[in-house]
This record gives C-alpha cells, structure tokens and sequence, in this order.
C-alpha cells in the first residue's frame, strides 16, 4: 500500500490537469499548440524519469529511489500552485513528471519484488488501484475546488491540493524495508532472508536460494546488459505493452475530458461531475480486474479489453464525424473507461514488473515505462491539433490501435499467472 501510493500521485497528476486547461489557456493565453505542450510538460520529465530511474534504484535500492521522487511529487506541486508565469509553471510540471516517470518504474517493482507469486498480481496492481483512485480524487478535487469560487486562484488550488499525499507518501516511505531481491544482488543474504519472512514468504529459505541462483551475483551475473539477443521477447512485451496502454488514448482522454464534453456542448459544472463519474468507474472497474487478474490472467483481460475499447472508441469517433447522439457520448466514453480500466489499465505495471529476469529488470522496467511515457507525451501533444482539424480522427485511429492490439497479444504474448519471478525466467528462456 505504501508503495502504491506513488500511483495515487501519478494518478491525481495525470487527470488534475484536465479541470485546469480553460483557465490556463485564458490567464497565459495558450495556443492548442501551446496548451498541447502545457499538458505535455510533465511527460517529457516523465519519459526523463522512467529512463533513469533504474539508475538509483540499482544504485540506492527501490525503495530509498522512491524517497526522492516522493520529494520531486511535493516540490512539484507547490511550485505549480505559485508559478509566476508560464514557464514556471513548464518547468515545475517536469519535475512532477520526473516523479511519475520514476515512481512507474520503481514502485511496480518494488512491489513485485517482495511479493509471493500468488498474490503478485493483486498487490502490483495496487500501484494500478491508486492510479485510479488518484485520478478519481483529481475529479473529486477540481469539482469540490470549482465550487469555492476562487476565481482566478482556482487552478493553483487545483495544482496545489496534491502536497497534501506527496508529504503523507515521503512519511511513510521511512516504514517500510528493502526489496529482498535487490539486497540478493547486493549480497545482503541475512537481511534479504529478514524481508522475505516479514513479508509472509513461508519456505522463505528456498525461496531465498532461488533467488542467489537466478540472480548469481558470485559470478558477475548481477548486472547484464539488457539488450542482447536473449531478452528480445521480454523486450518486444515490454515496449509493445507499454505503447499500446497510450495508443488506446486513455491519457489523451483523461487529459482533455472536459474539453472534450465541452466540444460535445456539455457546460462546465456538467463537465466536471461526468468526470467524476468517469473516474468512479474507472476505480471500480480496477477494483473487478483486481479480484480476476491471479485467477483469469493477465492475457486474458488484455483480449476482451482491445475488443471493448475499440468498440467504444469507434461509437465516440462516429458521434464526432456525424455531429449527431451527442446523448450517448458520455456512456461511450464510460463504456471506454470500464474496458481499458478492467484490462490495460491493471495489466500494464504487473506485467512489466514480471516478464524480466532478476538480473535486468530495473533497466527492463525502465525500457517499458519509457516506451510508455514517450508515447503519451506524443499523443498528448498532438491530439488537440488533431482535434480541432477532425473531432472524430483521433478517436478513429486509436480504436484501429486496439485491433492490432488484439492480434499481437494473442499470437505474441504469454500467460504470467501464479508463477514465481525465478519461474518465469526460466519459461521464458532467457535464464
């Protein structure tokens, strides 16, 4: 849970934007390209972060790393809350990027690392659980901030109100021990033997010796280089997961919903309570992909998520060509939130944190995340250019991504259900 809550920060992040783009257009007088790198700003920190965070993770160990990032999320918000102009508030969106980026990467497997494969699919997506959850607060918080009547403070105190869990996280990141696998690689056998009895690991011996022998740090074998021809599947998962979560839009969506229902004719107040509602589905459709996810498995999910998203992505593109039912756009878009949330949503961290070995997975999550954020942050850019040329184009193209979607993970990827981080190494044959 502790873990997790990075989630919740990169969760509020990503959706709190969406209540702040009006306001933000009109004090800083913002050009769809402007607004589109307005928006964008915390993801190119986010691609920076991902790609780094394997760094002091090996170096510092997953949790200590997280500690910085809990201080990157804080500063982040504060500075955005007081920015003086725009390219204050550019350069403190980054760094709050530079938090999320890491925390993707970081938490995820932190919490795949300390835990017992039959449960590991349930406690990863904890970090997806407050995700949600932080996107549904985000709603909540710019809806219950809309109605104070702040007038032209309102988007600081939208920006501002994530402090509150960036310092709650920091605290109570000093609870919490270190990843058992991680002090392996470190040779830290007595103290990783500690982590793994804390953490209910009942032949935590065995387990431990599993570990030494995937990892075998006596040999130099701690820290392989990552790509070589060997972990070209882990790769190819990593990279495709990590781009297809953004192909389906999800952020795009999640960042410009109120302009989205505004271009549908939908006012402001209305706007924000239907986001509210999108939020609550995405949290309770999470919560549903959660109970599955160890039982049905991961590959399953992400099959009838391709067929439910791309349905609903091609019901909201058909709403925007012919500018007619704009009634149903907000169960399309619901309908959308359920599908993704119920599978590329709770998927997308448990798998990147399982299909790499021991000894390269900080750097193969980093790969993943990145492949993700660098996706994201191209299509959050753009996607307002695209938008005010053709409202129905962006849509179109992302229900296209989630039929190839459907092809490559039947025919490509593998089940990971209720196997052992050391287990999957060796089926995966890149031992």
């Amino acid at each position: 849970m502790v873990a997790a809550l990075g989630g919740l920060l990169f969760g509020f992040d990503t959706a709190v934007i969406s209540g702040t783009t009006h306001a933000l257009t009109q004090v800083f007088r913002l050009t769809p390209n402007t607004l589109g790198l307005s928006v964008s700003s915390a993801l190119w920190g986010t691609i920076l972060g991902a790609m780094l965070a394997g760094l002091p993770g090996e170096r510092w160990g997953r949790r200590d790393s997280l500690r910085i990032l809990a201080i990157l999320y804080l500063v982040s918000a504060l500075g955005c809350a007081f920015a003086p102009n725009w390219y204050a508030l550019l350069a403190f969106r980054f760094i709050g990027g530079l938090g999320i980026g890491g925390s993707s990467v970081l938490a995820p497997m932190y919490i795949a690392e300390i835990a017992p494969a039959q449960w590991r699919g349930r406690l990863v997506g904890m970090f997806q659980f407050n995700v949600v959850l932080g996107i549904l607060l985000a709603y909540l918080s710019n809806y219950l901030v809309g109605l104070q009547e702040f007038g032209a403070a309102e988007w600081r105190w939208e920006f501002g109100v994530a402090a509150l869990p960036a310092g709650i996280f920091l605290a109570l990141l000093f609870t919490i021990p270190r990843s058992p696998r991680w002090l392996v690689k470190k040779q830290r056998l007595e103290e990783a033997l500690l982590v793994l009895r804390r953490a209910g690991e009942e032949h935590a011996e065995a387990e431990l010796r599993d570990i030494a022998s995937s990892i075998d740090a006596e040999h130099g074998h701690a820290d392989e280089p990552l790509f070589s021809a060997k972990y070209r599947l882990p790769i190819f998962l990593a990279v495709t997961i990590g781009m297809f979560n953004q192909l389906s839009g999800i952020n795009a969506i999640l960042y410009y919903l109120n302009d989205i229902f505004a271009g549908a004719g939908f006012s402001k107040i209305s706007s924000n309570l239907q986001a509210v509602a999108i939020g609550a589905v995405n949290l309770l459709f999470t919560m549903l992909a959660m109970s599955l996810i160890d039982r049905v498995g991961r590959k399953a999910l992400l099959l009838v998520g391709s067929v439910g998203t791309a349905a609903c992505l091609a019901g909201v593109a058909a709403i925007f060509a012919l500018h007619r039912h704009q009634s149903a756009l907000v169960w399309l878009l619901i309908g959308y939130i359920a599908f993704f949330s119920f599978s590329q949503g709770a998927v997308i961290w448990v798998y990147l944190s399982e299909v790499f070995p021991n000894r390269v997975r900080a750097k193969g999550q980093s790969l993943g995340s990145f492949s993700h954020w660098l996706m994201n942050a191209l299509i959050s850019w753009t996607f307002p250019l695209l938008a005010a040329s053709s409202g129905a184009w962006p849509f179109a193209f992302f229900a296209v991504m989630m039929v190839l979607q459907f092809f490559v993970v039947f025919f490509v990827y593998p089940e990971t259900k209720r196997a052992t981080l050391e287990d999957l190494q060796r089926q995966l044959e890149i031992a």
